[in-house]
């Protein structure tokens, strides 16, 4: 969301500075690269690690966990950008910088489409099982996630070659519509859930916690949606109207867009039973490396003077 803000000019125009590793980064400008390498050294690895378990079949099935494991590649790529972001601040790139602007489109589109077809499938399980059974082989959840990922990468391109102003009242727009849709689903489910099931008595039980589960999930990852896009969006709608950005705002947004991410990866670790003291350790571990391995390289690229001399 960084590049959004209307950042990105300063990528590509920097002003000339005899001090180039004093100037270069500015204390609020640190503190975005910071939080980007955060996101990026915690979501590659746990998305990774779902993808996986999925793949590898450690989870109920490749069918059932399809839109998990498009979400996951989503959430990969988007950890990338977060790189790509990184990389275009401190060696001022205008290619990285075009990398970062594009991937956008994979976290404002990419990633509430997948949680929306995620309701919708525990929707139409919940509230019409026939149908549900009629497009449950994979080609259908394939179809689905085809379209999704045109979509997606069809904002990615928006992203790159339109203004803030018009790519704002765009997100605002998709963002309305998967709520409207979730908030359908998390109705549907929940009037399903106070009826009682049909069929025999010892049945209701069982269909009685299937609702639950599917009620738990759809309001989870409403609430994680909310998170995710409502502060983005009213940091978007200021700088719309008003024509300037608070900086404080927007990496409040960053942090509960980015960070909000790790809940659904980190809830199929759960199911899974992956989320053990041992298997923590191993994250952590992972994590304490690619740590030390990109702060090593970030630390030389910004102590390495430049090859060319600046005038004064």
């Amino acid at each position: 969301m960084e590049f959004m803000s209307g950042s990105a000019v300063n990528l590509t125009t920097p002003e000339p500075s005899t001090n180039i590793t004093a100037s270069a980064f500015p204390p609020l400008e640190l503190l975005e690269m910071c939080l980007m390498s955060c996101h990026f050294i915690f979501g590659l690895p746990i998305n990774s690690y779902v993808l996986w378990l999925i793949v590898t079949g450690t989870g109920s099935g490749l069918a059932l966990e399809f839109f998990i494991l498009n979400l996951s590649v989503s959430g990969i790529l988007y950890s990338l950008d977060s790189l790509f972001g990184v990389l275009a601040r401190s060696l001022k790139s205008q290619f990285f910088t075009s990398l970062a602007v594009f991937l956008q489109g994979l976290g404002i589109t990419g990633h509430p489409q997948f949680h929306c077809l995620m309701c919708v499938e525990r929707y139409l399980a919940v509230v019409h099982p026939v149908t549900f059974l009629k497009y449950k082989p994979l080609r259908y959840r394939v179809i689905c996630c085809a379209v999704a990922w045109i979509t997606t990468f069809g904002s990615c391109l928006f992203c790159c070659l339109s203004k803030n102003h018009a790519y704002w009242w765009f997100i605002l727009f998709h963002l309305i519509l998967i709520f409207c849709i979730q908030l359908f689903c998390l109705v549907a489910v929940l009037k399903a859930l106070k009826q009682s099931g049909p069929g025999e008595r010892k049945r209701e039980g069982e269909e009685n916690r299937m609702k639950r589960r599917a009620f738990y999930l759809i309001l989870i990852t409403t609430l994680t949606l909310t998170v995710m896009y409502l502060p983005s969006t009213v940091v978007g709608l200021i700088t719309v109207v008003t024509n300037q950005s608070v900086p404080a705002f927007i990496y409040i947004s960053f942090v509960c867009f980015a960070f909000a991410g790790f809940v659904q990866p980190v809830l199929y670790l759960h199911r899974a039973g992956k989320l053990s003291c041992s298997a923590l350790q191993t994250i952590w571990n992972t994590v304490c490396r690619w740590y030390q391995h990109c702060s090593s390289i970030f630390t030389s690229m910004c102590i390495t003077p430049p090859t060319a001399s600046v005038k004064n």
